[in-house]
């Protein structure tokens, strides 16, 4: 297993498609972008902002409940690519027994970010759809800004309402 780092959430444009990066912390710093829905990348950057909702939302009360329980979500890890399907598991300690949970990567993620525990994939899933990004050329220029701004106008257009089943 391979230790990653939630890097961030952008929208991929034009598609307007919502795209969850993760990084490798050591060795090659590969990097995989996983496609999520609007409501879960809603829900990481919310929890990577700390921002707090007047009611809680799932990720939140999965938490809530795993504390009640006495259960602790010890890491997330992304496990396989089927197709372009990924596939996660939840590594709880449940009282000293451990259990996994099949999830998908964004609720595995989301999770994560709010119980601040570590992020791995399988080695084979780096080595199928892990990239090494090319560092930016100085005469490009930076688009950071504007990546920043395309994602505050997708945040800005979510409510709590969206969440509402």
């Amino acid at each position: 297993m391979v230790e990653l780092e939630l890097v961030g959430v952008r929208v991929e444009m034009p598609s307007n498609t919502p795209v969850m990066v993760l990084r490798e912390l050591d060795g090659r710093h590969r990097s995989l972008s996983i496609f999520i829905g609007s409501p879960e990348a809603t829900a990481i950057a919310f929890a990577v902002e700390g921002v707090e909702m007047p009611r809680p939302l799932t990720h939140d009360l999965f938490c809530s409940v795993l504390d009640s329980l006495g259960a602790e979500l010890e890491r997330v890890v992304v496990t396989s690519l089927q197709g372009t399907t990924y596939h996660a598991e939840l590594h709880l300690d449940d009282g000293g027994q451990p259990l996994r949970l099949s999830c998908r990567p964004s609720d595995a993620v989301a999770l994560a970010v709010r119980a601040e525990c570590p992020i791995f994939a399988e080695e084979e899933v780096l080595d199928e759809a892990g990239y090494v990004e090319e560092p930016e050329r100085e005469d490009e220029p930076e688009d950071s800004e504007e990546m920043v701004e395309e994602f505050r106008q997708f945040i800005d257009q979510v409510s709590p309402e969206d969440f509402a089943s």
